[in-house]
């Protein structure tokens, strides 16, 4: 199966236990790995065979910057769904979310959970 992957997109939400995470927001990084078959694209050098990554930065940013959760799990999972529901032509893929900044007396580089998700 080939991949499209887009890495590191930047965006500003209001995700997380605290309710002043909530409140203030906070940044996010989301990485994604569309699985799908991009043999007619490549042939026919058209869109249409493919799937749109200026569109899917901006349905994922729809989600992050304007739902709220309270986990970054249920932030991937939502992402991830809402992917699924829109291409049909993606039958799996992979969703990162990255905290760079959660709200602990520690020094790291955040924390980052991985979904992955196939079609049913």
């Amino acid at each position: 199966m080939d991949k499209m992957s887009i890495h590191r997109m930047e965006y500003y939400g209001y995700h997380g236990v605290f309710e002043e995470e909530r409140r203030l927001g906070q940044r996010f990084y989301i990485d994604l790995e569309l699985e799908l078959d991009l043999r007619r694209a490549g042939e026919e050098d058209a869109l249409e065979y493919t799937v749109n990554y200026a569109e899917v930065h901006e349905k994922v940013k729809a989600v992050v910057e304007k739902e709220s959760f309270q986990l970054i799990e249920a932030l991937g999972e939502r992402i991830a769904s809402s992917l699924l529901d829109t291409y049909t032509s993606v039958n799996a893929l992979t969703v990162k979310v990255t905290k760079p900044h959660p709200p602990f007396d520690i020094h790291f580089q955040g924390v980052t959970v991985e979904l992955h998700r196939t079609r049913k």
